[in-house]
């Protein structure tokens, strides 16, 4: 389940999501009064907090340690928060923090022109980050970079040219 629309910054039509199953209502109010499980990139706004209530289960990133208002709200509506950043593997390794880590260093330069946003397009990522397609890329300013190294085999550094 999710709000007519929410896709739309990404190019990704409701159309898109009834194909794959999901109901599409017309209000994150609905949306947080109705699921059992709400998943979200970023911590709560403001605005979700009055949303919270007992039973609720709250897979994000909670980023707590700064947000002490929204740690009172969720001991105080009994919300299960499940905080992408603490989640660790067999290995203590942290499997989800890893990756936005990287994709938030791989979004450095350009990231509205290359984001596709208002544009009605999907966006372009040019960092090599593992399990996302490679982009080509040029630039008519002389840079120097050094990408992360590829952590899985189909994925690795962009495909760049750089000339002055």
């Amino acid at each position: 389940m999710l709000e007519t629309k929410a896709g739309e910054l990404s190019a990704l039509p409701d159309a898109e999501y009834r194909a794959a199953g999901a109901e599409i209502v017309d209000s994150n109010v609905q949306v947080w009064a109705k699921a059992d499980m709400i998943v979200k990139v970023k911590e709560p706004i403001e605005r979700e907090i009055p949303l919270f209530r007992e039973g609720l289960l709250l897979f994000t990133y909670l980023h707590l340690a700064p947000l002490p208002e929204l740690t009172d709200a969720l001991l105080k509506k009994k919300v299960t928060g499940i905080a992408y950043e603490t989640v660790k593997d067999k290995n203590g390794a942290l499997p989800l923090l890893i990756p936005m880590s990287e994709v938030a260093a791989a979004c450095r330069a350009g990231r509205r022109d290359l984001s596709g946003e208002g544009k009605g397009r999907r966006g372009v990522l040019l960092g090599g980050v593992p399990a996302c397609r490679r982009e080509r890329s040029a630039s008519s300013a002389a840079a120097s970079w050094a990408p992360t190294p590829p952590r899985l085999p189909w994925a690795s550094a962009p495909r760049s040219r750089w000339s002055t």
